[in-house]
């Protein structure tokens, strides 16, 4: 966990109504949770013919730990590149929402090798055939090979004014968000069921204390973000949960308590 000013929800320039030291994932832990969740992405490699120039590729990969995993053809355009330069980038983005570029996207780089049989490729065996069970079929073809991309440099963009170059270390030891399985889930619940306990906590743990209504827009393990609808417009808050959750069962107490908490400050109840 860290506070990581580059992770706060992108707003206006205005001051923040929220405390800006409030527990948020790094930009290494919001990367690691986009590309766990994703299974397809775009493998750049050095062209073979014509030479020098880069060629994207659509591809599916596995994560073995920090590190993607491939199961690509010996005849595909982007394995011959690899073999003569390995150099290689990997593109993960989400899909879905009218704006594109308002999405999350994780840009990995690093040179791209082949694993000889051992326990290094059994392992990136497991991890892809973990992601991808219908590999299985074809697992054991002789022109087919595991391919590992050594991460040296993560981009990550998080949609508008959420960007940067993210550390190795963060990277590395960083691991996906356990919320992120059923955080639209908890979003929906909030918004449909309990639209008055958000405004509420808006009202009692920020300083926009004129919110008439908010909207909670993004869930994480240790806190989560909302648009509170201020006499000044929309203003974004983030508040922190207790203590971090890993399950839907935490979330809800955490919500409860924090409920629980605004009722006794003396508003809504």
């Amino acid at each position: 966990m860290a506070v990581d000013a580059h992770s706060r929800p992108a707003g206006e320039t205005e001051e923040l109504l929220y405390d800006p030291d409030v527990p948020t994932p790094t930009h290494g832990e919001r990367a690691r949770t986009l590309v766990d969740a994703l299974a397809t992405g775009t493998l750049c490699t050095i062209a073979k013919d014509p030479a020098g120039f880069p060629y994207g590729s659509f591809v599916t990969f596995a994560m073995d730990g920090p590190s993607p995993i491939f199961f690509i053809s010996s005849l595909a355009e982007h394995t011959k590149n690899l073999r003569l330069d390995g150099r290689a980038s990997l593109l993960v983005a989400e899909g879905g929402d009218a704006d594109p570029l308002a999405n999350g996207r994780v840009t990995l780089l690093g040179p791209c090798h082949e694993l000889e049989p051992g326990e290094a490729r059994e392992a990136a065996k497991e991890a892809y055939l973990a992601a991808h069970p219908n590999a299985s079929y074809y697992i054991d073809y002789a022109d087919f090979g595991f391919w590992k991309l050594d991460v040296e440099a993560v981009r990550y963009i998080g949609g508008y004014g959420r960007m940067s170059w993210v550390g190795l270390e963060d990277w590395r030891e960083s691991s996906p968000d356990p919320v992120a399985g059923f955080a639209r889930g908890v979003i929906d619940h909030m918004n449909e069921d309990h639209a008055d306990a958000l405004a509420l906590y808006c009202r009692v743990f920020s300083r926009a204390t004129d919110t008439k209504a908010a909207t909670m827009t993004g869930v994480d393990r240790y806190g989560f973000e909302m648009s509170a609808e201020t006499a000044r417009g929309p203003r974004p808050i983030r508040l922190a949960f207790p203590s971090p959750i890993a399950s839907s069962e935490e979330a809800r107490r955490a919500m409860v308590e924090l409920l629980q908490r605004a009722r006794a400050a003396g508003e809504g109840a």
